[in-house]
């Protein structure tokens, strides 16, 4: 099944910031370039070195938009992953270039999400889009509130 169209354009003069024509949503991107060490024998980059792309785009946006995730832990509180979803569409081979675009999605009280499209920068393919579903521990691993910090990150993030 093909996704739906993903059309980038500049949201300003900051490329880090794109508005998808076709949903109207602001997302934060940054670029990253495949590994031979992320790819599997058949030469393409193997399915959950994805996650890890997800999780250097989520860090990126937090660092560029607000606050480090260091900086979220230093206060105590971690951000386990609780659910991840990935639909992959085509595949990113050694040394492919790609933009991969996060979107700060839900937040609720104890729990929040970030979406994730990631492209082919040459070819602007979708390869892949997913999501990681988050919940707010304490140092003693007991569910609590998200931060101010991370609810300052979902109220500054461009509309």
């Amino acid at each position: 099944m093909r996704p739906k169209p993903f059309i980038p354009e500049p949201l300003t003069d900051d490329d880090r910031y794109v508005r998808d024509k076709t949903s109207g949503l602001v997302w934060h991107r940054c670029r990253n370039r495949v590994l031979y060490i992320d790819t599997d024998r058949s030469q393409i980059v193997y399915h959950s070195n994805y996650l890890r792309y997800f999780e250097f785009a989520r860090a990126s946006l937090m660092r560029d938009t607000a606050y480090t995730y260091r900086q979220i832990e230093e206060d105590g509180l971690i951000y386990p992953i609780i659910e991840i979803g990935v639909k992959y569409y085509t595949p990113l081979r050694y040394d492919d270039p790609m933009w991969i675009h996060t979107h700060p999605a839900k937040l609720e009280r104890v729990r929040l999400r970030f979406d994730y499209v990631i492209t082919h920068e040459d070819t602007e393919d979708i390869v892949c889009k997913g999501f990681t579903r988050h919940c707010s521990i304490n140092s003693s691993g007991v569910p609590v509130a998200i931060d101010e910090k991370t609810r300052h990150l979902w109220n500054i993030f461009p509309k």
